[in-house]
């Protein structure tokens, strides 16, 4: 998919505030996914905060508005390659990110975030803001 994002956590909270430089960049992009582990951490801010109600509104606005990838098994069997390289690398990575590399790679986008540790992940595109 050229020309495609794959946002990550950080990338959908900096479209949540509103971050110029980001939306900028969104705006140049034909197409924009995010996977449902994204989704999964945004509910689980959203529980976790102060504003519950506020934020699980938020989400849900924005999962409405947007194409959602889920894991199958062919996710899992980059999973498990990615998982593999990174433990002989010893380079360990959250395991959400790990789910959100694997997607990346099974669909060939570009990930979209601010997040170091994924320069580990082998042949995966990344983009930061």
């Amino acid at each position: 998919m050229p020309n495609a994002f794959l946002l990550d956590t950080n990338a959908v909270i900096g479209l949540l505030n509103r971050e110029p430089e980001l939306i900028r960049l969104i705006s140049e992009i034909a197409e924009v996914y995010v996977p449902a582990i994204v989704i999964g951490e945004l509910y689980f801010g959203a529980e976790n905060s102060g504003r519950v109600e506020a934020n699980l509104k938020r989400v849900d606005e924005f999962v409405a508005g947007n194409t959602i990838l889920n894991c199958d098994v062919n996710t899992a069997r980059v999973y498990g390659r990615v998982e593999r390289q990174l433990r002989v690398k010893g380079r360990r990575i959250p395991e959400n990110d790990i789910w959100i590399a694997s997607v990346a790679l099974q669909y060939q986008l570009t990930l979209l975030t601010r997040d170091a540790h994924f320069d580990a992940v082998e042949n995966l595109s990344i983009q930061s803001w």
